[in-house]
Order: C-alpha cells, then structure tokens, then sequence
C-alpha cells in the first residue's frame, strides 16, 4: 500500500502476513521501538522471548506477571489470563518480529502495538542497538 505521510492520517503497509498501521507515519529504520503483546502463559512468553533475543530480533523482552485481559471475541465477552510481553528493538526488525510472533503464538489475532521511541539513555540506546545489528543472532 501506498504511504501516507499526512500527520495524523493512518499509514497502512503489509509485514507478511500482518499489516501494520501508524497513524504518525512509519518509524525510521534505525529508531528505536517498543512492541507490546501479549501471550496466553509464561511458557510461552518465555520460549517467544527466549527466540526473539537469540535471533538478534530483540534486545530484550521483558516478561509481565500473568493477569486477566477482558476483551469482547466474536460478540462475547472474554476474559483470559495472559503474560504482558514489552520487546525492545529497532523498527528496521518489525517485519521480522511480526512474522516470527505470527509462527509462534497461537492467538488468530495476537497483540502486536508498536511504539516508536525518541530517546533514552545513551548507553542503553548503544547496546540495544548492538544486540539488534542485521545477521546478529542465531535462526533457530
């Protein structure tokens, strides 16, 4: 799809088999971004985070206590337990990230929010832009 660099005006563009949407415009390749989804246990949030940082996809996954999500599913309220994921990387590892979360979760429709961000400190910007360099990491 085309894009969209109107402020304000969602910008569409397919990641495999997920398309993403930004309503500010797509991140710089090397900025620095959040991924928040979630997976239905640890178990799995684990084995996602365990793949995602060896693969050089991510820096670093932190892992949320399980609690209750509530959402409406197919016109019937739903509440489920779940593990919070945050996934620190670089927007250039989005496509990547998307493809690989969609292989490895079990949800028809898991939680993929993306958030771009400005700063941090410097150090921590350095290493995590180390950790996420293209052809770092193993495939497993």
């Amino acid at each position: 799809m085309a894009q969209n660099t109107t402020p304000g005006i969602p910008v569409h563009r397919s990641s495999g088999s997920v398309e993403l949407s930004f309503t500010n415009g797509w991140p710089k390749a090397d900025q620095t971004i959040l991924i928040h989804s979630t997976a239905p246990d640890m178990q799995l949030a684990k084995r996602i985070a365990h793949i995602l940082v060896e693969e050089g996809l991510a820096a670093c996954v932190n892992l949320g206590a399980e609690s209750l999500s509530m959402y409406m599913w197919q016109g019937v309220l739903e509440g489920a337990t779940e593990v919070a994921m945050t996934i620190k990387t670089r927007a250039f590892r989005m496509q990547e990230i998307t493809e690989r979360l969609a292989e490895l979760h079990p949800y028809e429709v898991p939680e993929l929010l993306i958030q771009a961000l400005d700063g941090g400190s410097r150090a921590y910007l350095e290493w995590l832009a180390e950790q996420t360099q293209p052809n770092k990491g193993t495939k497993e």
